[in-house]
């Protein structure tokens, strides 16, 4: 039987839309026991996002697959005791709340450390739980517009332009999947838990490398540049016979082979080409020349062509195109699962490729939860109560 890394950790995931939801979807692909708590009779805000397949979320579906839910009000007294007791059970909390809402609750960090001290508390949020705009509400697009990532995105002189995929939300959630599993290996040498406070913004700002590093070093400030790369040359996106083609001749050797691969080895002469500075700095120029070249093609006459010669090429594919590339499918990455009431639906499979794990193995096969399908389950047999206290507590509506 194959034992996952995270095999036997609890997780009690207060997290709702996508930041919180991506990072336990991440650990529960690594075998972590992951148990949503949900607000009785609305649940988790994006069951109520399309796409919808007979009534069901998709999109909830989509990242939510392999978790339980229990549907606790954490605004009644026997609510909150009841999280308590299930903080003492588990070894991680996570939570995307606004900063200062699980305070509010009676339920913040220096309360439930206490409870439990080998406790991992992770919480994401928009701006993280310091600062000065640490109270602010935020979503994906606020955290792109203000972690600069919409000011390079784009085409030159276009209106703002919004990456094409909640990256400040999944950002968020890697960063925080990383924090848990770094304060997991920690709390093995200090026996102690700790807090992982994670900010969409922060995470924005880490990923900018190149145009932190262009600022930093020239005074530069970085602006869209379509497809183009701001220091290497040609690295960009160019129109074939029949749709686009990226081109990525990341050093001197990769031109030279894309050069006698077109049989262009005049360009390999030219003094303004001879070196990835001075492409760079030609660009206006050397662009038009590769146009010209490009376009006497189709897109697959240049995969067989480049990708022969052994330079960086590739088609740009929509996503209906993913679902019927042979390296998707070798990489396990479309995972076929079963949803009541939906049926059987694909979702992204696991990056993550372990040599212990089986590709079959890689996502859980369970589905994902209605709310509250499993109140009863981790009530018996995570907490140890009988069935009267469980009945009353759902007749009283502190749990559904």
């Amino acid at each position: 039987m194959t034992i996952k890394p995270l095999e036997g950790i609890k997780v009690l995931d207060l997290t709702r839309v996508l930041a919180g939801p991506y990072c336990t979807m991440v650990l529960a692909n690594l075998g972590a026991d992951i148990i949503k708590i949900e607000r009785p009779g609305t649940g988790d805000d994006s069951r109520d996002f399309g796409p919808f397949v007979n009534g069901e979320s998709i999109y909830f579906v989509s990242i939510n697959r392999g978790k339980k839910s229990i549907a606790i009000d954490l605004k009644t007294k026997e609510g909150k005791e009841l999280l308590l007791e299930l903080v003492k059970e588990v070894d991680v909390l996570a939570e995307n709340f606004r900063p200062g809402t699980m305070e509010k609750l009676g339920l913040g960090y220096d309360v439930l450390k206490e409870v439990n001290p080998r406790l991992i508390y992770a919480a994401m949020s928009g701006f993280g739980h310091t600062g000065p705009y640490s109270m602010r509400a935020a979503y994906d697009m606020i955290v792109q517009g203000m972690g600069g990532i919409m000011s390079i995105t784009g085409q030159p002189g276009g209106e703002p332009i919004r990456v094409g995929t909640s990256i400040g939300d999944i950002t968020a959630g890697l960063f925080g999947a990383i924090g848990i599993v770094a304060s997991l290996i920690s709390r093995e040498t200090t026996g102690k838990g700790q807090k992982v406070d994670v900010a969409m913004l922060d995470g924005q700002v880490s990923i900018l490398e190149n145009a932190i590093a262009r600022y930093t070093a020239a005074g530069e400030i970085p602006q869209p540049l379509g497809s183009k790369h701001p220091s290497i040359t040609p690295f960009e996106a160019f129109k074939t016979k029949d749709s686009w083609a990226i081109l990525a001749a990341g050093n001197d050797a990769l031109w030279k082979s894309f050069c006698v691969a077109v049989n262009r080895e005049d360009l390999l002469e030219d003094p303004r080409f001879a070196t990835n500075d001075e492409r760079n700095n030609n660009h206006d120029i050397l662009k038009p020349i590769i146009d010209e070249i490009f376009i006497e093609k189709t897109t697959d006459e240049w995969l067989d062509i480049l990708n022969e010669a052994g330079v960086p090429v590739s088609p740009i594919n929509s996503v209906d195109k993913l679902f019927t590339d042979p390296q998707v499918e070798a990489r396990n990455m479309l995972v076929e699962v079963e949803q009541p009431g939906v049926g059987k639906i694909k979702v992204a499979g696991n990056p993550i490729k372990l040599s212990d794990i089986p590709p079959e193995e890689e996502v859980p096969k369970e589905p994902a939860p209605s709310i509250g399908q499993h109140t009863e389950e981790i009530l018996k047999n995570l907490l140890g109560l009988d069935d009267k206290r469980v009945k009353e507590l759902i007749d009283k509506k502190v749990v559904e």
